[in-house]
């Protein structure tokens, strides 16, 4: 199982951007996947995930109301819609798959986000 993370780039401060996450594998099949983040010298930090069969999502308090998971499970595809970026957004972001209730079992290498003031 592989998964790409896309999307990242340098923005300004209140500026958005939709990251991707392509999953890959043969039989792949997760009941949740998420998005993390991990900036220079932090440890990763949870962002946002959405079960695919209820559609709930969550999302971490410093990113409500300006992120927005979504994705398309026949496709393998997540995504996180960042808008109203601040210079504290900044990071790598990685995307995760969990096959089951728990732990994630899989993870993105991620993309960088660069959020200048």
């Amino acid at each position: 199982v592989q998964l790409q993370a896309s999307g990242g780039g340098l923005v300004q401060a209140g500026d958005s951007l939709r990251l991707s996450c392509a999953a890959s594998g043969r039989s792949f099949s997760s009941v949740r996947m998420g998005w993390f983040r991990q900036a220079p010298g932090a440890e990763r930090e949870f962002v946002a995930s959405l079960i695919w069969g209820t559609g709930n999502t969550n999302f971490a308090d410093s990113v409500k109301g300006r992120f927005t998971i979504s994705g398309d499970k026949s496709k393998n595809m997540l995504y996180l819609q960042m808008n109203s970026l601040k210079p504290e957004d900044t990071a790598t972001y990685l995307c995760a798959a969990a096959v089951r209730s728990g732990s994630y079992n899989y993870w993105g290498q991620g993309t960088l986000v660069t959020v200048s003031s």
